[in-house]
């Protein structure tokens, strides 16, 4: 069982990333999580790389290419293999958000993004991704609660970030098999229930 979860920044993907892996440990299975960029030795060298906010130069073709690097990596070094041993892997971001940032936000042409993902990914797909929807005002809102410290990519400007949101709501229309829309602005409580119901309907706990 291959899971992603996918958002703008503070969107809540970690809380809900850590209690689906208690529910699914207590069911039984065995989770692991990983992080994009990042996951192995590799890839997270790479992401020290692309969030560092030294590096305000880097053009948008290096970000491309060294996020689908650092992720060519871990597909191969880790999701795959885990996979193959009948594991459950939980995604924190998988190509859905080189999609929504690089090629919808960046601008960067979709034709290629796509090419670039099937270089990386070798075909690896999430058997389900779920889009934690929350609006740019909310996002800001928590950034400021949280009081952290932006990496580069988080420094991005407001429209940047509203082309982002608009490229996630065109990838789940275009994926509405694979991705579920969570009303990502309610409690933490609700909205891990919601994607419990979801994986049942799906039948993806069913094995």
């Amino acid at each position: 069982m291959f899971i992603s979860f996918e958002g703008i920044d503070f969107c809540g993907k970690t809380t809900q990333i850590e209690l689906l892996k208690r529910y699914l440990e207590n069911k039984g299975r065995k989770v692991y999580i990983v992080r994009e960029p990042g996951g192995t030795v590799i890839s997270e060298r790479i992401r020290e790389i692309l969030l560092n906010k030294k590096h305000l130069e880097m053009c948008d073709e290096t970000e491309i290419f060294l996020f689908s690097g650092a992720r060519a990596q871990l597909v191969r070094e880790a999701i795959r293999p885990w996979l193959s041993e009948g594991n459950v892997v939980i995604a924190d971001r998988f190509f859905d958000s080189t999609t929504a940032y690089q090629g919808y936000g960046r601008g960067i042409d979709l034709d290629s993004v796509k090419k670039i993902h099937q270089i990386a990914t070798g075909g690896t797909v999430p058997d389900i991704t779920f889009y934690l929807k929350i609006s740019m005002a909310e996002s800001i809102k928590r950034q400021e609660l949280r009081k952290t410290d932006l990496d580069r990519i988080e420094r991005s400007n407001d429209n940047f970030y509203e082309r982002v949101i608009s490229g996630y709501e065109q990838l789940a229309l275009d994926n509405n098999e694979r991705i579920v829309t969570i009303n990502g602005s309610r409690s933490p409580e609700v909205i891990h229930e919601e994607i419990i119901e979801k994986l049942n309907e799906k039948m993806i706990l069913s094995s």
